[in-house]
């Protein structure tokens, strides 16, 4: 049938922020039972190690991709001298070139935050970056006047945004905002806080929204 002529679409997974790759891959299993033989999620770990975390296993530290203030991170804050971010283009970069090819990206709020920026790059004809889409969860736009660039033209590439009208961590509104600088976004809203929603109408969405992307061999 058509199904078995498709291979599965691959996401690069960008973890929140005080997660790893780990920690996101632990946290994801029920979002990748409902993506097989669609697509599959493959997770990055951030670059920086967040300091003095309560729920740091030495093996496997709490990350971030950026920090608004010395080894802290605050969504709501306009950092003046935000930390990072360049480093975590870099990692995105590599894993992208490394485990590649990814058709999108899967970005989990500060993740979602980063796949938004990787977003507006790859418009702008970086080559660093080859994605087609990605799915925002919980995302909102950075702070940084040093980030404005991120958001100066609308960004032209496909993208659903996840929205939790009760998310407490990242207020639904922040998500909204971020959707409004992309051409065309899907917006998913659901009742639900911070997490990566996968009942029956998200699941529903997210593979009308792949589907869009689907490769025939």
């Amino acid at each position: 049938g058509a199904m078995s002529a498709r291979r599965p679409l691959r996401l690069l997974g960008l973890h929140g922020y005080r997660q790893s790759g780990r920690r996101f891959r632990q946290r994801t299993g029920s979002l990748r039972k409902a993506l097989r033989g669609r697509a599959e999620l493959v997770e990055v770990s951030a670059p920086h190690i967040v300091p003095g975390g309560e729920d740091d296993d030495g093996d496997d530290p709490p990350r971030g991709w950026w920090f608004t203030g010395p080894g802290t991170f605050e969504a709501g804050v306009a950092a003046a001298e935000p930390a990072g971010l360049d480093k975590s283009l870099e990692v995105v970069a590599e894993a992208l070139a490394e485990h590649g090819p990814f058709d999108g990206l899967l970005g989990f709020s500060q993740g979602a935050a980063l796949a938004a920026m990787v977003c507006a790059l790859r418009a702008r004809g970086d080559p660093r970056f080859p994605v087609a889409f990605a799915i925002l969860v919980a995302g909102f736009v950075s702070r940084a006047p040093s980030h404005d660039h991120f958001y100066r033209e609308p960004i032209a590439l496909p993208t659903l945004h996840v929205v939790g009208d009760t998310d407490a961590v990242i207020a639904a509104s922040l998500s909204r905002e971020l959707a409004l600088h992309f051409v065309e976004p899907v917006i998913l809203s659901h009742p639900g806080g911070h997490f990566i929603p996968v009942a029956a109408a998200q699941k529903k969405a997210y593979l009308d929204f792949l589907d869009r992307f689907c490769p025939s061999q």
